[in-house]
């Protein structure tokens, strides 16, 4: 069979894990490609596969065909091939579907290895006749601005600030010297002080970017130049590039594995970074270059050319061909190495460069950094225009007064008129400007630029909080955002990733069940046993902390059948490798498995003395208890979704004949020969396990009489299915294992205390469905009084919703109900508009078994039915799923309809309890939260540690990155960086909760003081002609934010607690404010301007009548110490009313309000001074005004009334109100909440999940190990005596004999 064009197969795999790969170098034939009509090397029956060990295969037999053929011509089609169960929808609608796939599958992208001058020739259109280069370099840029942009943009973001253009308005009027009645310099310098702020700060956060585009960009990488590899930084790769990477090294780009230096240039890889999974994946060259590229000059002559799709975010999707010597060659995701990956295991492998830079998969899915305004930023933008608004009206009320006033003086005085040359409007109209400028303080500087150093000190705070650094990884709370602080205490929604920041991706063994006797950790073993238990054993790792002596005590007495059975079967039955450049070294083997529950399981027979030492393609080498054994391997059955069970069929020493069986109980059980006493308890152990929800599986085994195998073997020779309704039963249930999947620290603590905040807890993840409800129960997000929908029951209610007059989500029957929706990615892409609006998957999830049924399938669904019947009742949903949609509607109606869907979706999961999202992309996650945020307008905050985590955090109105194993981007992109999830908790509890109730405070107090000190500027022009005098003097005006008034305000922003952080944590309730924005609103500012025109109101006429006729040294009625009574009678009232709101009393607080007040005496003796009124009188006009008035004992019991009637009847008010509303809340009757039935009237115990369900979800949700590339030998170096003539064929079942088969096998 020579090399040349694969045949076209009907389907291509595609998914994270690749089909398993060609044969290795022993086998025949040269070419890589699966032929037309030649099988797996296996027998196949009722839907599982059979690798029968130590039968080598032909080229392209072995493994289940994963691999088409090009079409003709440069830019083929391929025909994907389904890989799981469809979720929703019906076949016309997943023909619409294809057309639409079909459209985004053209090949368009064509790079040509080590020709750069070729690749470098394609253009691409961006605007009319301008045209750039289509394949981008490999150089990143995150940040956002540039040596040359960051000014303009800069400025330009900033005066997307509403108050930022008003003050700019403000700064050009006050330059206009005919109606400025304030030097400009007075708003100018302040308004430059708050640019430059801002501008630093985000300076210092973009340095940061560039910092780390510098370091990645900089990275060494080993770049083929001319006929030798040369030392060359990332940046310098270009598209077709051949690139040299080395164990350890991190993937460049996106490149086509050419060969490597293991068998059958195999090629491991580590995609923590990318979809947080520790457990290895394979890729694996083209035979073809696997055989001709095997020297650095036969590489750099290599000019083959890859036609494939465009740049795109579908991570686990690729499909391309590879044209060389006139001949393609198909490839898929097995064929290529991401960016991001690291390689592990595998010493040297060559790849050619497809996408580089942005145009990678991992980049695709990044998303773009977005500006993050909180809801305080955004509502202070409307209330700017408000307040304006109210100040123009103002203004334009005292300018019309103002030429009222004129004209009925100039006609009273007509004499007069000569020295005003200008006319009564053109007076009136600068007179209308003056006022606006003198009462532009109405909106603060100083309350923006204090808002500035709140902030900052807040995320101050945070980095300094002990509580949440986390020793173990030297990891401290960080805030990289300094202007989200309040944020953090109005979230309503957490989406959270699962793997590494709800788990710490460790499995280890937990308990184990032989027998029927459940063993578990001793209660010293909890903790680490002062000695190491397992001592006696050489190749023990010393990791293991399960520990239970009786246990010990049997394994090493060697007396007990079962129990030497079971750790034999864990020992045996799997398809972990061991390293090879370790077994010189055997006391310190390094497994390599393909998912981490079978690496815990095989480590923890290991330490209990059984030792999986090696394996060939047809052997495996055990060491039980210290005697080395090989056991001849006859057959491997790996996991895959419909068979949720592993066999191994093996030949002992003795000769005997054993089948090893480990898998979910509901296949195990089914398949046992009778059911006794160890089965029972075995069961009830189960269900403990499950209540612990640990991940179970079941182990049993088998004796083979010799007769049975050799009528097998025949059978197989003649491709008929393995023990066809001979072998119906496992002669021995051994036992159950229960692995745990290690929670962090304080999860379920914390999401039970954040649930109680009313925050809404979804997790989005891309692990399979089953894995993620386990670890949902594990962590308490889901409960089994919970009503878990899935699609089908999400679908029909959905199709209700709009039916309903969108009120069936508020009906009384589903608010009695605890509801949690499971979904999927599939799910979500064929209902979310949103979402179909990117493009579609390739693969759609459909798999060739699924006509197949397990046995008892047709129980289970007929009790789904019952369940759905009885849901549909409770709801008065219809038992009928609506009709199909006429073909013929109008687009635009079907397009309002998905729309109004979507919406109901959303409507539906803010409804549940728990939302968990299984198997979606990054692009997915970011989409989701997006969705939230545009029909709820709520705070979002996102969390997660790793590189699929980065579009969501950037997305979410708080991003928070979880410094853990998966590197450090999501940290990077990030506004909090936190050590461990359970110190969300104090995050969002105490600082958060702590940072919006002080700015709300800050906030209110601010707009209150400036009314009651600015708002006598208007009535005191109804006193003076309206003339736009200022009534204060100049340096009380400069002075008054700055020094007279800051301290006590800044110290609400920075220090105030309305109660202790262990009473945040332990009254979470309190957090519902936030949520509500209860403490600053629309309301509350309508209250601090209220609050603040009565004390100006006060402070004016109380000051005013009492000065009227009043004559002698006693009297105040002369301008300047009228101004003095009215300013100390409003800097009095303003600091009662800080004392008043202040909750927090510290030393600092009280030296603050006393610096406050000597600042006032201290400057205005200064400036009232007579050494300052001879060097400039105009500039210093009040001489000794306040020492004058001060010294006037009446004058001072005017100030201490106007202050009185100013705070005691708010006093009052904030006294009586709390007491009232308190003993109206306790006359109330106290509404029950939500029964923990599920349903009151009448129990429908079909509704809930059966705890069964989740009790294997570790064999529901493995994946296939390595048992093809085993059995094939394509993972091991052939072994002594084993010779490729000896590969035999194996023929594909017939039609007839398979559906002869009314059974499916027990292996």
């Amino acid at each position: 069979m020579g090399t040349g064009p694969a045949q076209t197969p009907s389907s291509t795999r595609a998914g994270p894990e690749p089909s398993p790969a060609p044969p290795g170098p022993g086998d025949t034939g040269d070419s890589d490609l699966t032929q037309e009509g030649s099988g797996p090397a296996s027998i196949r029956g009722g839907g599982e596969k059979v690798i029968r060990a130590g039968m080598g295969d032909s080229p392209g037999r072995g493994a289940p065909q994963r691999r088409h053929r090009a079409q003709p011509g440069r830019a083929g089609k391929y025909e994907p091939r389904p890989e799981g169960p469809t979720s929703m929808g019906s076949l016309a609608q997943r023909e619409d579907l294809q057309d639409d796939e079909d459209k985004n599958s053209a090949f368009t992208w064509e790079v040509q290895a080590n020709n750069r001058a070729y690749n470098a020739q394609f253009k691409e259109k961006v605007f009319l006749c301008w045209r750039r280069k289509k394949y981008k370099t490999n150089v990143i840029r995150t940040a956002k601005y540039n040596f040359f942009s960051f000014l303009p943009l800069n400025l330009y973001e900033q005066l997307h600030r509403v108050s930022n253009l008003y003050f700019l308005l403000i700064i050009i009027l006050q330059s206009i010297p005919d109606i400025s009645t304030l030097p400009w310099f007075s708003l100018g310098a302040p308004m430059v002080c708050l640019l430059f702020i801002r501008a630093t700060r985000d300076l210092v956060d973009d340095i940061g970017r560039h910092k780390s585009d510098r370091a990645i960009n900089n990275r060494p990488c080993q770049i083929l130049m001319g006929k030798s590899f040369k030392r060359k930084k990332w940046q310098n790769l270009c598209v077709g590039d051949v690139v040299c990477l080395h164990k350890d090294n991190i993937v460049p780009a996106d490149m086509l594995l050419l060969a490597s230096t293991e068998p059958s240039s195999l090629c491991y890889v580590e995609t923590v970074d990318i979809d947080g999974e520790t457990n290895l994946k394979f890729r694996q060259a083209l035979m073809v270059t696997h055989k001709e590229l095997t020297s650095v000059k036969k590489m750099a002559s290599f000019q083959g050319t890859v036609t494939c799709e465009a740049p795109n975010s579908r991570m686990h999707h690729f499909v391309g061909c590879l044209e060389w010597n006139d001949k393609k060659y198909s490839l898929d995701i097995g064929n290529l190495l991401l960016r991001g990956c690291r390689i592990r295991n595998t010493d040297t492998c060559y790849g050619m460069v497809i996408y580089a830079g942005f145009d990678t998969k991992i980049m695709k899915n990044c998303g773009k950094i977005h500006l993050k305004r909180t809801k305080l930023d955004l509502l202070m933008n409307k209330l700017v225009v408000v307040v304006f608004i109210s100040v123009v009206l103002i203004c334009l009320v005292l300018a019309f007064s103002f030429g009222f006033s004129v004209r009925e003086f100039k006609d009273q005085h007509y004499y007069l008129s000569g020295l005003h040359g200008s006319s009564v409007a053109a007076e009136s109209f600068f007179i209308f400007w003056g006022f606006l400028i003198l009462l532009s303080v109405t909106i603060p500087m100083s309350m923006f630029i204090l808002s500035e150093f709140i902030y900052l000190g807040n995320s101050v705070f945070i980095n300094w909080d002990v509580q949440m650094y986390y020793q173990p990884q030297d990891v401290p709370a960080k805030a990289r955002s300094t202007s989200l602080n309040d944020h953090l205490g109005q979230v309503e929604y957490i989406f959270s990733d699962k793997t590494g920041t709800l788990t710490q991706n460790i499995l280890t063994f937990n308990k184990c069940c032989i027998n029927g006797r459940v063993y578990g950790p001793d209660s010293e073993a909890r903790t680490r046993p002062k000695e190491n238990p397992y001592l006696w054993n050489k190749f023990a790792d010393g990791k293991l902390l399960f520990c239970n002596a009786a246990l010990l005590h049997l394994v090493r007495s060697n007396r007990d059948t079962a129990v030497r059975e079971f750790w034999r079967l864990l020992a045996i039955c799997h398809t972990v490798m061991v390293r090879e450049s370790r077994r010189e070294c055997p006391d310190q083997l390094l497994y390599q498995a393909a998912s981490p529950d079978e690496g815990a399981l095989v480590t923890a027979a290991r330490n209990f003395g059984y030792v999986f030492l090696s394996r060939t393609q047809d052997t495996i080498t055990i060491v039980e208890l210290g005697e080395e054994r090989v056991y001849q391997v006859l057959a491997i059955m790996d996991f895959n979704s419909m068979r949720k069970r592993m066999s191994v069929l093996v030949r002992k020493p003795e000769g005997t004949i054993c089948l090893y069986t480990k898998g979910a109980d509901t296949v195990i059980f089914e398949r046992l020969h009778s059911r006794g006493a160890t089965e029972f308890a075995t069961e009830a152990a189960l269900a403990a396990f499950a209540q612990e929800t640990l991940r179970t599986l079941c182990l049993a085994y088998r004796e083979v009489a010799e007769d049975i195998y050799d009528d097998w073997q025949q059978r197989h020779q003649e491709a008929s299915l393995l023990l066809q309704n001979r072998a119906q039963a496992l002669q021995q249930l051994l036992g159950a294992t229960a692995i745990e999947d290690r929670l962090q620290d304080g999860v379920p603590e914390t999401i039970k205390c954040l649930k109680k905040s009313n925050i809404k807890i979804w997790v989005l993840t891309g692990d399979k469905q089953e894995t993620a409800v386990n670890v949902g129960f594990a962590c308490e997000l889901l409960s089994e009084n919970m009503l878990i929908l899935e699609e089908k029951e999400i679908s029909r209610i959905l199709e209700t919703y709009w039916e309903s007059n969108n009120n069936f989500l508020t009906k009384k029957s589903l608010s009695q109900v605890k509801l949690a929706l499971v979904i999927n990615g599939d799910f979500l892409d064929k209902l979310l508009v949103s979402l179909r609006k990117e493009p579609r998957a390739l693969v759609q999830n459909v798999n060739v078994d699924e006509a197949w049924q397990e046995p008892g399938q047709s129980r289970r669904d007929f009790l789904y039915a019952r369940r759905l019947s009885l849901l549909c009742r409770r709801f008065g949903l219809p038992l009928a799923a609506p009709t199909a949609e006429d073909p013929a509607e109008d687009s635009g109606a079907r397009r309002r309809s998905e729309v109004l869907q979507e919406r109901a979706f959303v409507d539906l999961a803010s409804n549940c309890q728990a939302v968990i999202c299984c198997r979606v992309t990054p692009k997915q996650k970011a989409l989701i939260v997006a969705l939230v945020k545009k029909y709820h307008q709520v705070v979002t905050l996102a969390i997660g540690d790793g590189a699929n985590d980065v579009n969501m955090i950037k997305t979410a109105d708080v991003g928070v990155g979880l410094a853990g194993q998966e590197g450090m981007q999501a940290v990077q992109n990030s506004d909090f960086v936190l050590g461990q999830f359970c110190f969300l908790q104090r995050l969002l509890l105490v600082h958060g909760r702590w940072s919006y109730v002080r700015i709300c405070k800050f906030l209110r107090y601010f707009f209150y003081k400036t009314m009651a000190s600015m708002m006598v500027q208007v009535w005191f022009a109804c006193y003076n002609g309206f003339t736009a005098q200022p009534l204060y003097e100049g340096w009380f005006l400069a002075l008054f934010n700055l020094l007279y008034s800051t301290l006590p305000v800044l110290y609400i922003g920075l220090f105030e607690q309305d109660i202790s952080a262990e009473q945040s944590l332990e009254q979470p309730e309190l957090y519902l404010a936030g949520q509500k924005d209860e403490l600053f609103n629309y309301w509350v500012f309508v209250q601090a301007v209220a609050h603040g025109m009565a004390t100006s109101l006060v402070n004016f006429f109380m000051t005013l009548w009492i000065s009227h006729d009043t004559a002698g040294p006693a009297s105040f009625s002369d301008h300047q110490s009228f101004a003095v009574v009215v300013a100390l009678s409003g800097l009095l009232s303003i600091t009662m009313e800080v004392i008043l709101i202040i909750k927090y009393w510290t030393v600092l607080c009280v030296v603050t309000i006393l610096l406050s007040l000597g600042f006032y005496a201290i400057m205005t003796t200064i400036t009232q001074s007579f050494w300052l009124f001879r060097v400039s009188p105009k500039t210093f006009p009040f001489l000794y005004a306040d020492l004058s008035v001060l010294s006037s004992p009446s004058i001072l019991l005017v100030v201490l009334l106007s202050a009185s009637i100013n705070t005691f009847p708010v006093l009052a008010l904030r006294v009586i109100f709390p007491a009232l509303k308190k003993l109206l809340t306790k006359e109330e009757k106290v509404e029950e909440g939500p029964s923990e039935d599920i349903f009151a009237v009448e129990p429908l115990p079909h509704l809930y999940r059966e705890s069964r369900a989740r009790r294997s979800s570790y064999a529901f949700s493995h994946r296939e190990g390595y048992a093809d590339l085993i059995t094939q030998g394509t993972i091991l170096r052939r072994g002594p005596g084993v010779s490729s003539d000896i590969a035999s064929e194996s023929i594909e079942p017939s039609d007839e004999v398979a559906s002869s088969s009314s059974k499916e096998s027990h292996w």
